[in-house]
């Protein structure tokens, strides 16, 4: 049976913390990931796993309270975008320094959006944080990234399953862990809360566009809910297109776009559905 694994992991927000999870199940049933590529999330969990740094990140993570996440977003007053990006990955570099990405232990590679050229840019090699700062650039939430002379925006734009990226490594099994999975519930049925929408991140954003009615949908919740149903879609196409080995659906209302205080409970969200995609694959080996 191949135990070599080139792992895809997409963008989606916090719920990329299930990604850490499926990386834990992964090893439990003995594959090796020797080749990683990530949009957005993705980007940040496969360079940490690359560098061998993911059990630093996790341990931090897994400490966060709301709190600790909204202290974390620093909010600017300007036309690209409400939030800088940059405390986030200051804070990370005190306990996690930065490294080249030609140097960690494995392929890795990140994908940002160039939105002038219209076309993907790919973080191969050098600073892992400048090239995680590129893809995870939501837009109209965080400033995009100037590179090169081109503007830079999150990798999901694009590729919210960048297969094509990964490193292609003889005899490995495809795995894709796929963040825009079927939704459990109908999106009118939840709540400000279970969206990750914090009170007072939604009062920033009601201030710029407000209707008056307070039954319609709030702006940011429109914003998130409208590219989430377009990059779904592109991800799904991806997936059928490629038809990697082994893919991990994780529901994309499971979670929030900032719910990293979750932390534990998208972990074992992971791990749960990993296993199942797993021995899936292992019982169709076995047929």
């Amino acid at each position: 049976m191949p135990k070599s694994v080139s792992l895809v992991l997409s963008s989606g927000g916090s719920r990329g913390l299930a990604q850490i999870g499926v990386i834990h199940e992964l090893e439990r049933h003995g594959f090796n990931i020797n080749a990683v590529a990530g949009s957005s999330i993705g980007s940040v969990i496969g360079g940490l796993y690359a560098m061998g740094k993911l059990s630093e990140y996790t341990d931090w993570v897994c400490r966060l309270t709301k709190k600790d996440v909204w202290n974390l977003m620093d909010f600017t007053i300007t036309s690209h975008g409400l939030l800088k990006g940059e405390r986030v990955f200051e804070k990370l570099k005190t306990f996690i320094p930065d490294m080249n990405i030609e140097d960690m232990k494995i392929p890795f590679t990140a994908i940002a959006t160039d939105i002038l050229n219209e076309k993907e840019v790919l973080f191969n090699r050098g600073s892992y944080y400048k090239a995680i700062r590129a893809s995870v650039s939501i837009p109209a939430v965080f400033i995009p990234v100037n590179h090169d002379g081109s503007i830079l925006v999150d990798g999901g734009l694009l590729y919210p399953v960048p297969i094509e990226f990964v490193k292609p490594v003889e005899g490995a099994v495809t795995v894709v862990v796929n963040l825009y999975g079927d939704k459990r519930r109908n999106i009118s049925e939840l709540s400000e809360t279970d969206r990750g929408d914090y009170k007072g991140l939604m009062k920033t954003f009601s201030k710029l566009i407000s209707t008056g009615n307070k039954k319609s949908i709030g702006y940011y919740t429109l914003l998130t809910t409208t590219s989430s149903v377009m990059i779904h879609k592109l991800a799904k196409l991806t997936i059928e297109k490629y038809n990697p080995e082994i893919v991990i659906n994780i529901p994309f209302d499971s979670a929030g776009t900032f719910d990293f205080y979750k932390a534990e409970e998208l972990i074992k969200l992971g791990e749960a559905e990993a296993r199942k995609a797993i021995l899936s694959y292992l019982n169709n080996l076995r047929e």
